[in-house]
């Protein structure tokens, strides 16, 4: 992955365009005002899926690099530099070779964090006091250290730092992989006197390491984490995943717990559909990556202050990701860890039994607030509106402002005009373009948008694809739209099925290009009947092919006015075949 994939990956199109432009979600895709001109109809598209964006006002559109530097006057390069500040990704680790340095190899990475696990548990079998609370205090089998990959690190301060340095491993490259610190102007280890938990991506190679303090030290943290590096990314990695992504599958639904320990304690007595995030900090990338597997998802929390705030952040980011969000209420306030080791049996049958998240919301702010007082149902409606603004069905949005309005004992209207008001209130100013708009040009834009609309329902519907059959290149304005139609020509029978790997990489260079028009086809066009669509396929072929014939007329006339006789035979020639180029289109 190099640096564009990678900011790409951490970014979300609509939260960067959301920035420039007021987005209001329309189905799959989000909507909003042309930020290049002035207009009272939204036209401008967003499309989360497809990573792509256009404006129907200007035929403008393309990736997030493309806005950016459409709004902020840069080129590619500074709008990389832009983005990649906001994504948190260090542009130095992707420097090419061309400048003289070399990105991270990141091959060389995951062999170190491998190498660092084996050291670990080397190091673990000696240790009395990490086999004392893993085997005694934690109550976990030989079996599951083992399938864990659990180890510890020595206190010496640079022992992993001598074993990898007699693996041929370079300081420069221990640093990268987050093992390493600098102390004292000299390389050291970033863990010492804990046990060490290997954090795993869902193929079950190392990419870091969380690890736990086994002795008292009010001074220094329980647990540490490896630092952000080209493979440990921890607002995106779900702890145990690699383990229980087909527990997932077969049952259809994923518990998430606070803890890595919890995780590794749930798997040992069989419930293995288990995982964890980075304590209560869910993002939009964990619920995306576990999304690919089930839609439901369930939250085994603490019932605290926080675990009730993580809540409250979840609701709104489950909502966009589309996933059905639950919370598993654990008896007498234990954590999953707790409760496995009194009974495991009763963790089976909790997590059968979880609780829609806003539902147990309202309840245990109802068991904590007066609702019979004015302060109490104002903190309540406080509370809970802002959860229900961010709900993207008004179906399930308007189930809750009537349940809100009930448990409050106020009027429905009321309750509406909250909403609305803090809606407003909650509404970030938007940047502006740093760029002036530049005049549109109505005409042009017209003759873009038949060009890119012929192509989109030529790409899209395979059915269409006989009045290819007249069209020329040259009848084009872009390069990008001039390949595709060559591509289409020449494979006729092209699918667009992932199988057709083959075709699909002649479309590497122009994705964007398919994805705009991809997404044009879907506002305008989807959900016609084929008859419908083959009518619009005649009438754009017709206007290129007029257009053209037009154009090339107007050419070969200036021409014939200083041609010789052998020219103007030739171009003559070329009038016949406009001429017959434009009857064949209107007698089709």
């Amino acid at each position: 992955m190099d640096a564009v994939d990678e900011v790409k990956a951490r970014l979300n199109i609509e939260d960067v365009i959301g920035e420039y432009v007021q987005l209001k979600r329309t189905g799959r895709n989000y909507k909003g005002l042309s930020p290049f001109g002035s207009e009272k109809t939204p036209s401008f598209v967003v499309s989360p899926e497809k990573q792509i964006w256009h404006d129907f006002s200007s035929g403008r559109g393309g990736s997030v690099f493309n806005f950016v530097m459409e709004m902020e006057g840069v080129d590619f390069k500074g709008a990389l530099e832009l983005l990649a500040r906001k994504a948190g990704v260090d542009l130095e680790q992707y420097r090419t070779a061309s400048s003289g340095q070399r990105g991270p190899d990141k091959e060389r990475l995951y062999q170190i964090n491998e190498a660092a696990t084996h050291f670990y548990q080397v190091q673990f079998s000696k240790n009395t006091v990490a086999l004392e609370y893993v085997f005694k205090q934690r109550l976990f089998t030989k079996e599951t250290a083992l399938e864990w990959r659990l180890g510890y690190s020595p206190n010496t301060g640079d022992a992993l730092v001598k074993f990898l340095t007699t693996k041929g491993f370079t300081p420069a490259e221990m640093k990268q992989a987050g093992v390493t610190s600098q102390r004292y102007e000299r390389p050291a280890d970033m863990f010492r006197g804990r046990l060490m938990i290997p954090l795993q991506d869902p193929q079950g190679r190392v990419i870091g390491f969380t690890a736990r303090l086994l002795e008292d030290n009010p001074s220094a943290p329980k647990y540490i984490n490896t630092p952000q590096s080209p493979l440990y990314d921890k607002s995106r990695h779900v702890y145990g995943l690699h383990l229980a992504k087909e527990a997932i599958r077969k049952k259809k639904y994923v518990v998430i717990t606070e803890g890595n320990l919890d995780v590794i304690a749930s798997h040992q007595v069989g419930v293995r559909e288990v995982v964890a995030t980075a304590g209560t900090a869910m993002t939009e990338a964990n619920l995306k990556a576990l999304g690919r597997f089930t839609g439901d998802v369930r939250l085994a929390y603490d019932a605290d202050k926080a675990g009730m705030n993580a809540t409250e952040r979840a609701i709104p980011i489950a909502s966009r990701v589309k996933v059905s969000l639950s919370i598993i209420t654990i008896p007498s306030g234990k954590d999953p860890d707790e409760l496995i080791r009194q009974d495991a049996k009763l963790w089976e049958k909790v997590i059968q039994h979880p609780q829609y998240a806003l539902d147990w919301l309202m309840e245990r702010y109802q068991g904590m607030l007066d609702l019979e007082s004015a302060q109490g149902k104002r903190e309540y409606s406080d509370i809970l509106l802002p959860v229900v603004r961010t709900l993207t069905d008004p179906v399930e949005q308007d189930h809750y402002m009537v349940a809100i309005a009930k448990a409050i004992g106020v009027s429905r209207e009321a309750l509406d005009t909250k909403l609305e008001l803090g809606g407003k209130a909650e509404q970030r100013p938007l940047k502006r373009s740093r760029v002036a708009p530049q005049p549109i040009d109505r005409k042009a834009v017209e003759e873009l948008g038949a060009q890119d609309h012929f192509l989109a329902v030529m790409l899209l519907q395979p059915k269409s694809r006989e009045y290819l059959e007249l069209m020329e290149p040259a009848m084009l304005f872009r390069d990008d739209a001039k390949q595709l139609l060559t591509f289409l020509k020449e494979h006729p029978n092209f699918s667009g099925e992932p199988g057709a790997t083959k075709e699909l990489s002649q479309l590497k260079t122009i994705a964007d290009y398919v994805r705009i028009i991809s997404l044009q086809y879907e506002e305008l066009y989807h959900g016609l009947e084929l008859n419908e669509l083959l009518y619009e396929a005649a009438r754009l072929q017709a206007r290129l092919v007029e257009r053209y014939v037009k154009n090339q007329k107007q050419t070969v006339s200036a021409e014939l006015a200083t041609a010789d006789e052998a020219t103007m035979r030739v171009l003559l020639g070329q009038v016949k075949h406009l001429d017959t180029l434009l009857n064949q289109v209107k007698s089709k």
